[in-house]
């Protein structure tokens, strides 16, 4: 099913895993029948998660509170790594599920299952498609988009833009769903929707970036419950994605690299800081970097080798199971870069003319009250965690670091901070990280083990664990910019 994108010739070289529907190399031999790796995560090693959470009380107590399952699931486990951050995540989702809101029980989890489908999530779907249940959705919807009310249907455009291409949003696109007749949304009943699709895409880039696990569930016999679409694959474990491979640790010259990559990293941060203290570039300097970063973003990831399969092969070419595709319409729409070249004409999102202490808060807080508070506390929370370490080393100051991390995600949405030199993205992100980023951001299920181990190979699990935190809000954070920006102007 070949229709577009790349060359034929090329494309006969990957196979399709019948199992979980991945693209693979032909020349990748699957032997594998060992089961998936046991704990929450398939790229971190369990007993770091475990010792975690045996420690912190606190855990025990937030998931008592504010887990709709009563659980401490896997995406909470990994999350637990950072207490600090978990308690906002927890609390504002919890707020989102099951606190007062516009939105009845049910239409809130299985508007989650239609924002975790557009990735292919199957741990976030299976999560939701319970609670549904549990909350008295109707078990016939489940059967696909075709079965549920034209309202919920009438969602799938505004999902499918947030999810891959949210610059394409307009005013038009919430008229049309607040101006529909019987079907029409109020604009609290929308807020509350997009707030949970731009969650859940975003929760997505963090389960497939973090490697998280199927759940176990005690009902199955063998302790997992199947699903026909799985993150993780015995064809991962072919593909380098098992955890007991360390290719690219095994080496002491990787070590002595990798230690090297570390020093040289933290000299650039130092150095940086230092020269914004000295000297500021001029805006037309800032604003000609940031051009320079957002087209250099288009060359990331295309035929990297820490890709399993071509970008261009893979473009038009998205073949999805139909467990999953019976909740999206347009399976093959995806991300393309804003950068792309023949689209310049898209204005860039300047970040000081719509943001989200300004405008976007305050808008959320209006029309479905308190959200907007438990969000910026998650964002602020995010954005600012810090331990003052880098691996072994203490007393760092990593402010610069995670504010790269945070913008290069941004820029990448098109949007861009006239106070910021897009130089430093440059200078921090190496190669590999760039392509983890950009995957883990917009293509998240095609995440594999062997992206996560290249980057900061030195760095402790948990900061990896941050990493993906600041990627998730970072997504999240666009996704709402460029959604109230829409309902600010169908407003005014």
């Amino acid at each position: 099913m070949h229709r577009g994108g790349g060359s034929p010739s090329a494309a006969a070289n990957y196979l399709l895993c019948t199992n979980c529907r991945k693209v693979l190399r032909k020349d990748k031999r699957i032997r594998v029948s060992q089961p998936l790796t046991r704990g929450p995560s398939a790229f971190i090693p369990e007993k770091e998660v475990v010792q975690a959470n045996t420690v912190d009380e606190r855990t025990n107590f937030l998931v008592e509170e504010y887990s709709t399952s009563g659980r401490l699931d896997n995406i909470t486990q990994v999350m637990s790594l950072h207490t600090q951050y978990l308690e906002s995540f927890l609390r504002s989702q919890f707020y989102m599920l099951r606190m007062d809101g516009p939105l009845p029980l049910p239409h809130r989890h299985y508007i989650a299952i239609m924002a975790a489908a557009r990735h292919q999530c199957s741990y976030l779907i299976n999560m939701h498609v319970d609670e549904f249940l549990k909350t008295g959705g109707i078990a016939e919807w489940l059967n696909g988009l075709e079965y549920v009310p034209q309202r919920l249907k009438n969602l799938n455009e505004i999902n499918k833009l947030l999810a891959h291409r949210p610059w394409l949003i307009t005013k038009e696109h919430i008229q049309k769903l607040v101006k529909t007749g019987e079907n029409n949304w109020s604009l609290p009943e929308l807020v509350h929707a997009v707030v949970l699709l731009a969650h859940y895409h975003a929760l997505a880039s963090f389960v497939f970036g973090s490697g998280i696990n199927p759940e176990r569930d005690p009902e199955i016999s063998n302790g997992f419950r199947l699903i026909s679409v799985n993150n993780f694959c015995v064809c991962d474990l072919a593909n380098d994605n098992n955890i007991e491979n360390a290719s690219l640790t095994g080496s002491n010259f990787g070590i002595v690299d990798s230690l090297s990559e570390l020093e040289a990293l933290m000299d650039r941060m130092k150095r940086l800081q230092g020269e914004r203290e000295d000297e500021e570039a001029s805006q037309e300097e800032m604003t000609t970097r940031f051009e320079k970063e957002k087209k250099e973003s288009l060359f990331v990831v295309s035929g990297d080798t820490f890709h399993s399969f071509p970008h261009s092969d893979f473009e038009d070419d998205m073949i999805i199971t139909s467990d999953v595709s019976r909740y999206i319409e347009d399976p093959g729409f995806g991300y393309e870069d804003f950068a792309r070249r023949g689209e310049e004409h898209l204005p860039t999102f300047r970040a000081q003319d719509y943001t989200w202490e300004n405008h976007g808060f305050s808008l959320v807080n209006r029309l479905y009250s308190d959200i907007g508070h438990l969000l910026d506390e998650k964002f602020r929370m995010v954005y600012n965690l810090t331990y003052n370490t880098m691996a072994a080393h203490e007393d760092v100051d990593t402010t610069t670091l995670r504010r790269a991390l945070f913008n290069y995600v941004h820029c990448m949405f098109g949007i861009r901070y006239d106070d910021y030199d897009y130089g430093e993205v440059n200078q921090l992100l190496e190669r590999s990280l760039k392509v983890y980023i950009k995957t883990v951001t917009c293509y998240p299920e095609r995440t594999t083990k062997r992206m996560y181990d290249s980057y900061w190979r030195q760095f402790k699990h948990s900061e990896k664990v941050h990493v993906n935190l600041l990627l998730m809000e970072a997504r999240m954070q666009a996704e709402l910019l460029y959604a109230l920006r829409a309902i600010t102007r169908h407003l005014t």
